[in-house]
C-alpha cells in the first residue's frame, strides 16, 4: 500500500493513511493517457462550425453575361466561389468531434492520471468552511501552498458554502469524486482531495 500524509485545513499532519498502489500507484499508460486527453478534448468541441455553398446564398439565379463574344471568361453565376459574395469552397460542414474508448481504457486512463498526480496530491481529513466567503477558501489554500497555482479541489459531496467560495477562484476547479477526469487531473497542478472522497474512488475503481 501507498502511504500519504492526511492533513487539515491548517496544513498540520494528522496521520499517516494507505493508498491502494492498483490505483495510486501503477505505472502510467502514456499511451491510453494521452488518448483519454484527446478524446476528453474533443468531447467539448460543438462542431457546429459551417459555411455556405454556392447553392446556399442568395442571389445569382441567372448567367451575368453571353457565354461567347465579350472577351471575358465564361460565368455561370455570380455567387460560384470565385466571386466576392459567392460560396466557400470545401468549407468546414457540421460534425461530431466524439471519439469512443472501452471501457477498461478507460479506467486505466484514470489510474494512470491519478497515479502521476499522487505526487502534487494533498489529501485533508475534511474541507468545510462556515461562510460562503472566498476569503476564506482563499485563506485555506493559501495555508496549503497552493493558493498561486492550478488546483483541482475534490470532495465526496459538494457543499454550498465551498460552491459558493470557490466559483470566483479563477484557478481552482471543484469537482465530486464520482466526476473526477483525466482532464481536470492533468490540467491542474495540484490536487486538493478528502479523504472521503479517495475512499470513494478507491471504492469505484479498486
Amino acid at each position: 500500500m501507498k502511504k500519504q500524509t492526511l492533513l487539515n485545513i491548517k496544513g498540520e499532519k494528522v496521520e499517516d493513511i494507505k493508498l491502494n498502489e492498483d490505483i495510486f500507484g501503477i505505472e502510467p499508460n502514456n499511451k491510453v493517457l494521452y488518448d483519454a486527453i484527446i478524446l476528453s478534448r474533443a468531447s467539448l468541441r460543438q462542431g457546429t462550425h459551417k459555411t455556405k455553398v454556392r447553392s446556399e446564398v442568395s442571389g445569382g439565379g441567372r448567367k451575368p453575361w453571353r457565354q461567347k463574344g465579350t472577351g471575358r471568361a465564361r460565368q455561370g453565376s455570380i455567387r460560384a466561389v470565385q466571386w466576392r459574395g459567392g460560396g466557400v469552397a470545401l468549407g468546414p460542414v457540421p460534425r461530431d468531434y466524439s471519439k469512443k474508448m472501452n471501457r477498461k481504457e478507460r479506467r486505466l486512463a484514470l489510474k494512470s492520471a491519478l497515479s502521476v498526480k499522487a505526487s502534487d496530491m494533498l489529501i485533508l481529513d475534511e474541507l468545510k468552511i462556515a461562510t460562503p466567503k472566498t476569503k476564506d477558501m482563499l485563506n485555506i489554500l493559501t495555508t496549503l501552498k497552493v493558493n498561486d497555482v492550478k488546483t483541482l479541489i475534490i470532495v465526496k459531496e459538494l457543499d454550498e458554502n465551498i460552491i459558493l467560495a470557490t466559483r470566483n477562484l479563477q484557478n481552482v476547479t471543484l469537482l465530486e469524486a464520482n466526476e473526477i477526469n483525466v482532464l481536470d487531473l492533468i490540467a491542474n497542478e495540484k490536487v486538493v482531495i478528502t479523504k472521503d472522497a479517495v475512499n470513494e474512488i478507491e471504492e469505484v475503481l479498486a
